[in-house]
């Protein structure tokens, strides 16, 4: 996978699901849904915004630049035939969380199923790579210490850690934006690979013991 925006190496996921929090960083995501169309036409791409990441960017740009289903990150108002954090967590090989803020990380470290997203990366067997996006001083916070290591620890998880970037408020680089795309989805695919390995090793042992 290459590091910058050019055209990507393939990656190994088939489906892949995006999520976007509420920092600015979000506004680039139509850039990087055009990439994903172009770079991987063979990965079928869902994405999901949260209520906050929606000051930033739209459902209706995402859907227009990367052609697919944009969800809201809020419990339907009408039934649905299947529940929707249930679709979440079963139909991706990969999850991207870029940008992720840190009440993101917070709430999946800690446990929280208080939106479809939530609950569907609490309970989900794909690889999760987390992109965090964190205002001045969160990198050096003790909630981000506690919290990504918590999330580090999970077999599925990987935290990708921020760059120095300008802050938006004081125009110094003291905020930390989140590492690129291709870097995320690098290290997503690299976890998917890994998780795959030991599932084939884990049902290797059971096969010889049966």
């Amino acid at each position: 996978m290459t590091a910058g925006a050019g055209v990507p190496e393939p990656v190994g996921a088939r489906r892949l699901l995006v999520i976007g929090t509420g920092s600015v960083t979000a506004a680039h995501l139509p850039f990087w849904a055009s990439w994903l169309k172009m770079g991987q036409p063979g990965v079928e791409v869902r994405y999901v915004l949260t209520g906050a990441a929606t000051r930033f960017v739209t459902r209706e740009a995402l859907v227009a630049i990367g052609g697919c289903e944009v969800l809201a990150d809020r419990w339907p108002e009408e039934p649905e035939a299947r529940a929707r954090h249930v679709d979440l967590a079963q139909w991706p090989d990969a999850v991207v969380v870029l940008p992720a803020t840190l009440n993101y990380l917070a709430r999946l470290a800690l446990g929280l199923g208080d939106s479809p997203s939530m609950l569907a990366l609490q309970c989900t067997e794909a690889a999760i790579a987390l992109a965090p996006a964190l205002p001045p001083g969160g990198a050096q916070s003790a909630a981000y210490a506690e919290h990504s290591a918590k999330l580090a620890d999970r077999r599925n998880v990987i935290v990708v850690p921020p760059h120095p970037g300008r802050s938006t408020t004081s125009g110094r680089r003291e905020a930390w934006a989140p590492a690129s795309f291709p870097e995320v989805l690098a290290a997503a695919d690299q976890l998917r690979a890994e998780l795959a390995v030991a599932q084939e090793k884990q049902q290797e042992k059971q096969r010889e013991r049966a």
